[in-house]
């Protein structure tokens, strides 16, 4: 006898159209595959989106931190404050530049960074703070920014999560000093791989856009355009460039958002109202932000026990995240201790990413209500 195969429902997914793939099939058919116009009208349609002056594209959102980390100059002996709970990338990007990474607790109720606790491990080796904009909730920009500019420190925005929110009616892009976005396929639109970075300081663009490219001056199409094969590599590069085909799709995509942000806020509302009077804990969100919803997260009891149940019932809930310096690499480089960010701990026991894009049916939604509530229920 077969058995049957159950369909899961993922936490995230990519939504990708006939007008999408007609995008990318024009740039292949077209004389440039890299370092051609489709990147820079992808960093103007994205840098207008937020209101900011510059784009900088890049191969990924990690690639957008470490090259904000360049561009402020991090370097060995600073120290930049960043928040337990979030990727491994938001920390790695300061340690690629020889920083030392410093672990911030977060609000109990919203998991963003605790300025409180900011202010605490601020010392005269600090030299930046990046505030991480979980699940797609603003961080309070304007407590940071106080902070910040009282210490002399640079702010940089870790908007991976968060294209389209809104801080105090201000889209994320135009709240730090460096703002940087991620197109990952999970993510509100998609290059398939990829990131960007956006300022209003020019400086810090023209520096990341050298040093996407090796540390090189120019690119091969601004070389062409002068009819010249001569360059200077002027600092150490990588080799962080974003192709004209991905940008051409992202292009396309960056259309869509308005409406799939509206999507994605419905189904945070439905998951609102269907956990209200159960035990099923969604987090805050503050009254003057306009959420993103890349993410929707709940806090449950007996966390482990209910994401086997889930997954084995075909709802393809993740979570996010265990606290970054509790990982080995951060213990043994640092020597990063349990206790030093308590309330990012307690958390991480217990969050719960459930499945929200802007695909997912009011079925399929029903179905993963259905299916958390019956197993918090029955686990207790």
């Amino acid at each position: 006898m077969r058995m049957k195969t159950i369909k899961t429902i993922p936490y995230g997914r990519q939504s990708v159209a006939e007008d999408d793939i007609a995008a990318v099939t024009e740039v292949l058919c077209s004389e440039w595959l890299t370092t051609g116009p489709k990147v820079p009208a992808f960093e103007e349609a994205v840098a207008g989106y937020c209101g900011a002056r510059h784009g900088v594209a890049v191969s990924s959102g990690t690639a957008a931190l470490h090259a904000a980390m360049y561009a402020i100059g991090i370097e060995t002996g600073d120290e930049v404050i960043v928040p337990a709970i979030t990727f491994a990338a938001t920390a790695n990007c300061v340690v690629y530049q020889g920083g030392r990474p410093i672990f911030a607790d977060v609000e109990e109720d919203t998991l963003l960074i605790d300025s409180e606790d900011v202010i605490q491990k601020i010392t005269d080796r600090t030299k930046a703070i990046i505030a991480m904009d979980y699940a797609g909730h603003p961080c309070n920009y304007e407590v940071l920014s106080n902070i910040a500019k009282k210490h002399d420190l640079f702010l940089i925005a870790d908007s991976c999560h968060a294209l389209g929110a809104e801080y105090r009616g201000r889209r994320t892009g135009t709240l730090a000093d460096l703002t940087t976005f991620s197109f990952h396929p999970v993510k509100h639109i998609t290059t398939g791989e990829g990131g960007m970075i956006v300022t209003n300081n020019t400086y810090f663009a023209d520096r990341m856009r050298m040093f996407r490219n090796h540390g090189i001056t120019s690119d091969h199409r601004q070389r062409a355009e002068k009819h010249t094969w001569k360059y200077d590599m002027v600092d150490l590069g990588y080799n962080y460039r974003l192709s004209d085909i991905q940008c051409a799709l992202g292009i396309s995509q960056l259309k869509k958002l308005p409406n799939w942000l509206k999507r994605r806020q419905e189904i945070a509302a439905r998951y609102d109202k269907a956990f209200m009077k159960t035990n099923i804990r969604s987090l805050s969100k503050h009254p003057k932000c306009s959420h993103a919803y890349h993410l929707y997260v709940v806090r449950v009891p007996q966390r482990d026990k209910i994401f086997n149940i889930l997954r084995e019932s075909g709802i393809g809930v993740n979570v996010h995240y265990a606290p970054l310096h509790l990982h080995p690499y951060y213990r043994s480089k640092f020597n990063c201790q349990p206790g030093i960010c308590p309330k990012a701990e307690r958390a991480a026991e217990s969050i719960l990413s459930l499945p929200i894009f802007p695909a997912l049916s009011d079925l399929e939604q029903t179905q993963v209500i259905t299916a958390i509530n019956t197993a918090v229920t029955d686990s207790q």
